[in-house]
């Protein structure tokens, strides 16, 4: 069983040439070697941004939501600066 896919992509004047610059360069041996390690780098972007939403963005924003809930109490404690 085959472990790649053959696909046909249309891509924008300044891509492309930016495909080609780096295979003439022999920093690939092959278009589809910059296209591979391309989207390599966006899925380690991807997990990397997703990562920080989870560990980082999430916690504060629900750390301001539960204080904001406690501010909005009447009966806050009086240590509970608003």
């Amino acid at each position: 069983m085959r472990t790649t896919q053959q696909m046909s992509i249309t891509l924008p004047n300044e891509m492309a040439e930016f495909v080609r610059t780096n295979v003439a360069s022999g920093d690939y041996a092959s278009d589809s070697e910059v296209l591979r390690d391309a989207l390599r780098a966006l899925r380690e972007r991807d997990r990397a941004v997703e990562a920080w939403l989870r560990n980082e963005v999430v916690p504060t924003a629900q750390a301001g939501l539960r204080i904001a809930r406690t501010c909005q109490r009447r009966d806050r404690p009086r240590a509970v600066r608003c």
